[in-house]
């Protein structure tokens, strides 16, 4: 079975967790390294031959444009992460659509193809704000990967539903990352800090369980940042913020390399869109 492999391509100063810490004012001011290790990513895929979208910051766009036409030229899709990393939950519907439209058109303009899909800064997409889903639904989306249907203490909307569905009077698909039912309960099994977390085994198991147990792809996620050990370390964090950000790091490309060994690895667009047509 084809899974769909994507990577959120922000650099390690513009996560959520930090933004208390650094203003986005002072991003210009910090060492940039989005670029070489989002190119370290298209080797890797390269080397597997798999495809993947590629989720981007508009504010990244803009200052690689030639990183954008290496990742449309390796065959991989282009998809919108939002301009500057702003959670959905801090913007109204106004200030969503201004800033959706202005990121696809960046993107498009810069890569000379069509954006269909979205994923929201860290999974803000949720009970209390569903407006969203009209939003990119009326501007022209196909499709958004925003709702991540578990606890966490940052995001999370637990009753969502586990695979796609369609919101929206069925104009847009909704495609949460990977989880797995263990128990009655939903656990993360499709990337991020829960990745480096747990030992890759288990991660291999939870993927091959919603493969061949519930007979569904599986939507897996990662940032290049995640990817880089020697990325330079934020002060003034708690200790949460530390681990969760850091942990692992200098495993994370090998973890990946057998990832990419041990599953088949597609596009969202593909998995997801083509199939229905």
């Amino acid at each position: 079975m084809q899974n769909a492999m994507t990577v959120d391509v922000e650099d390690y100063f513009q996560v959520s967790a930090f933004e208390n810490i650094i203003d986005r004012k002072n991003w210009t001011k910090l060492p940039c390294r989005v670029e070489q290790n989002t190119d370290r990513t298209l080797e890797l895929f390269a080397e597997h031959n798999a495809r993947a979208t590629f989720f981007m910051l508009g504010w990244v766009a803009e200052r690689y444009p030639a990183l954008v036409h290496r990742i449309v030229d390796a065959g991989h899709e282009l998809a919108s992460h939002g301009y500057a990393h702003v959670r959905v939950t801090q913007q109204d519907p106004k200030e969503f659509r201004e800033d959706v439209l202005r990121t696809r058109k960046l993107l498009e303009d810069t890569a000379s193809t069509s954006v269909i899909g979205y994923r929201a800064a860290s999974y803000s997409i949720g009970r209390h704000n569903l407006w969203a889903h009209e939003v990119l639904a009326e501007v022209g989306y196909r499709y958004s990967s925003s709702i991540y249907p578990i606890y966490h203490d940052l995001y999370g909307m637990p009753e969502a539903p586990r695979f796609a569905f369609y919101t929206h009077q069925d104009r847009l698909l909704e495609i949460p990352v990977s989880t797995m039912k263990l128990a009655g309960r939903k656990l993360p099994c499709g990337g991020g800090g829960y990745f480096r977390l747990f030992p890759y085994y288990w991660s291999r198991w939870a993927l091959r369980r919603v493969n061949h147990q519930d007979g569904k792809p599986c939507v897996f996620y990662f940032h290049p940042w995640e990817i880089d050990p020697q990325q330079p370390r934020i002060p003034g964090i708690n200790l949460k913020t530390r681990v969760r950000h850091y942990l692992n790091l200098n495993r994370m490309q090998e973890r990946l390399a057998c990832l990419l060994r041990d599953f088949q690895w597609g596009r969202m667009d593909q998995v997801f869109l083509e199939q229905q047509k």
